[in-house]
């Protein structure tokens, strides 16, 4: 293999040492398998024992140029010898911060403002914080949002009472008031036109969903789905938010996943691939109109990830990485089609570099994941029984030939 080099057992010592440590003084949180990361390339990641792993995880899609890309490590260089690089990013200005909102908004429809925070799950917040502000203008009191069944939004107590990915995110929290409908993949399906019937026969404060469902399992909205919940939130007058946390800046071939449905959302989230947390609303309409409704204790004042940030949208734009993304995942698809039936596949599904690959049971799915990550590809799981392909946006052909190689093999 030319990316994938893996000698020895895994874990290494090395890595064995740190994960002790870690279990010994950390939380076991949703690590998948013992990889210990110590740098990258390209798209290879290399672990502190020296193996090298052909990384189609882009880290949940955070790394969207791969490792030590070279406009990155400039801006680092460059960010490192500044001696104010944190700010309070909602109390005090700076240039990058409104060099991030020019270059988003570059990428957006007309009349978008932007606010920017730590994380998805605070964009995912601050998203439902302007629905509900736009509710409480209107006079009206604090109503049930909708989401949709398999939802991920975030684990932060708001977030999470949209979420409905699986029950050990949420069992023992407490909830805000919501309205759950399906997360339709098939023109076809019986409950299609749900959010017509729940939006006349209930008073709700917004509309909540993702284009392509991440966490719950890589399933990708029908357009009529979309369409759907666009058309019933005007007729109805309920704002409409698209959770793009993870599908976003340029993932699946468009800078955003709603692109491919031709709808624009009232309200929308992004991060991940822009390296801070932003909420998106329409300026006319959504704004708060008061100062202080909506504020950070870091607020995306971290300059260097606003200024790497910048770049990641100015490398998209200038090596046509959303061609790349469409080219590079129809290779990748049609090489994971041709496993269907076999090592326990039974579906792939996924738009652009956004791909979800179903199994027969979680245990074929469980194993498969361990089998990648010895052979030296990294994966990680989705819903309950899928595995999600999210590699760099700047991958090539050898390297997706050798992930389908890889895959071929486990």
């Amino acid at each position: 293999m030319k990316y994938a080099k893996v000698s020895g057992e895994l874990p290494g010592p090395n890595a064995s040492d740190i994960i002790a440590a870690m279990k010994k003084n950390c939380y076991d949180s949703t690590f998948t398998y013992p990889l210990v990361i110590a740098g990258g390339n390209g798209c290879v990641i290399r672990d502190v024992d020296g193996n090298s792993f052909l990384d189609f995880t882009s880290n949940i899609g955070a790394c969207p140029l791969g490792y030590s890309h070279p406009d990155v490590t400039a801006v680092l260089a460059d960010m490192s010898r500044n001696g104010a690089h944190k700010i309070a990013g909602q109390d005090f200005y700076c240039k990058e911060h409104s060099d991030l909102a020019e270059q988003l908004l570059s990428v957006l429809p007309a009349g978008f403002k932007m606010f920017f925070t730590n994380s998805g799950a605070e964009a995912v917040e601050n998203a439902i914080k302007v629905a509900y502000r736009k509710r409480f203008n209107e006079g009206l009191p604090i109503l049930p949002g909708v989401s949709c069944t398999g939802a991920f939004h975030g684990r932060t107590l708001g977030a999470l009472s949209f979420t409905y990915s699986k029950p050990v995110q949420k069992a023992g929290f407490p909830e805000l008031a919501a309205i759950r409908i399906r997360f339709c993949t098939a023109d076809g399906d019986s409950e299609i036109d749900a959010i017509e019937k729940v939006l006349a026969e209930n008073q709700v404060a917004f509309v909540l969903s993702e284009i392509v469902q991440g966490e719950g399992g890589y399933n990708v909205a029908s357009k009529k789905f979309v369409q759907n919940l666009r058309n019933a939130t005007k007729k109805y007058a309920v704002p409409l938010i698209f959770d793009e946390v993870q599908s976003g800046m340029g993932r699946t071939g468009k800078w955003w996943a709603f692109e491919h449905y031709d709808v624009v959302p009232d309200i929308m989230s992004t991060a991940k691939a822009l390296q801070v947390g932003a909420t998106g609303y329409k300026g006319k309409d959504y704004d708060p109109g008061q100062q202080g409704v909506l504020s950070s204790t870091w607020g995306g004042g971290s300059r260097i990830d606003l200024a790497v940030g910048v770049t990641v949208i100015e490398v998209i734009k200038r090596d046509r990485l959303l061609y790349n993304a469409l080219a590079m995942g129809d290779r990748l698809k049609k090489g994971l089609i041709d496993l269907v039936g076999k090592k326990g596949i039974i579906d792939v599904r996924g738009i652009g570099l956004m791909v979800g690959v179903e199994f027969d049971t979680k245990a074929s799915r469980d194993s498969a994941l361990i089998r990648a990550f010895r052979s030296g590809l990294l994966l990680l799981p989705a819903g309950q029984k899928a595995i999600r392909m999210i590699p760099p946006l700047v991958i090539g052909i050898g390297e997706i030939d050798e992930g389908l190689e890889l895959m071929a093999s486990i």
